[in-house]
């Protein structure tokens, strides 16, 4: 059980001199932004969370920061409307445009 990743090991002393090891699990880190890098709000950290509960209800909700998933549907909107092209978008927001025009 304990030789998944998931766990980490701790070397203890215990009170009589033994050297025991603990297994405790690892803290889950708060999920980030891939395009700013960002930490995402409005998300739990525990393990143990309903599914409604993790991430947002809004498109790219759990996956991009507010304001990146804002800036990602101006630059969809501009693209649909023939007033830029794909090619003058950076390569970390092209996929997410992407698939706001063909959402």
């Amino acid at each position: 059980m304990h030789r998944s990743s998931s766990f980490r090991r701790l070397d203890r002393v215990t009170p009589g001199k033994r050297h025991v090891v603990h297994y405790e699990r690892k803290a889950v880190s708060k999920p980030h932004c891939p395009i700013c890098g960002a930490e995402l709000n409005g998300i739990p950290t525990t393990k143990v969370v309903a599914k409604s509960r993790k991430s947002n209800s809004r498109i790219f909700g759990g996956v991009l920061c507010a304001r990146c998933s804002g800036t990602v549907i101006k630059l969809a909107s501009r693209i649909e409307h023939g007033e830029m092209k794909l090619n003058d978008i950076g390569i970390a927001q092209r996929n997410y445009v992407l698939q706001m025009i063909s959402h």
